[in-house]
């Protein structure tokens, strides 16, 4: 299954982030089969509140295509997005987000609140759940290793 592969390359990027010390999110977005963006969590080291990876992921994809609108682009993500990265989905027009883990405390795709239900002038196709355990698993570890130290 493609959207496998995508999800495990977010994955991939978490993994990065939980060794770098950051909250393990990774997110890819990707364009006509092909990874064209990549992020991971990076507030900590970065010391900037942006450094979210779905912010990340989009900017890099921005770059690499050459322009702000990502009408024709997907994008993949371990954790249900926050309201600014939610908001970043929309402004830069991606056609679909998938997500893994629902996030209870600040998801803005479903969890807490849906932005994209909202009357703005783009909503997204939404997949919530994809690949849930996998995705849960590397927030749990993580947080369960911060606690015990």
């Amino acid at each position: 299954m493609v959207e496998e592969k995508f999800m495990r390359e977010a994955l991939r990027l978490a993994e990065e982030a939980a060794k770098d010390a950051e909250v393990p999110v990774g997110a890819v977005v990707v364009c006509d089969g092909e990874i064209v963006g990549r992020g991971k969590n990076s507030r900590e080291n970065s010391k900037n509140a942006l450094a979210h990876a779905e912010i990340e992921a989009i900017n890099d994809a921005c770059k690499n295509l050459g322009g702000w609108r990502l009408w024709k682009c997907e994008m993949y993500v371990t954790l249900e997005p926050c309201p600014m990265c939610a908001g970043a989905i929309i402004n830069s027009r991606i056609k679909k987000l998938v997500y893994g883990a629902y996030d209870l405390k600040a998801g803005s795709c479903k969890s807490v609140i849906n932005l994209f239900e909202l009357p703005y002038n783009h909503k997204p196709e939404i997949v919530s759940g994809f690949m849930e355990k996998e995705c849960s698993e590397i927030l749990k570890k993580f947080f369960a290793e911060l606690r015990g130290k």
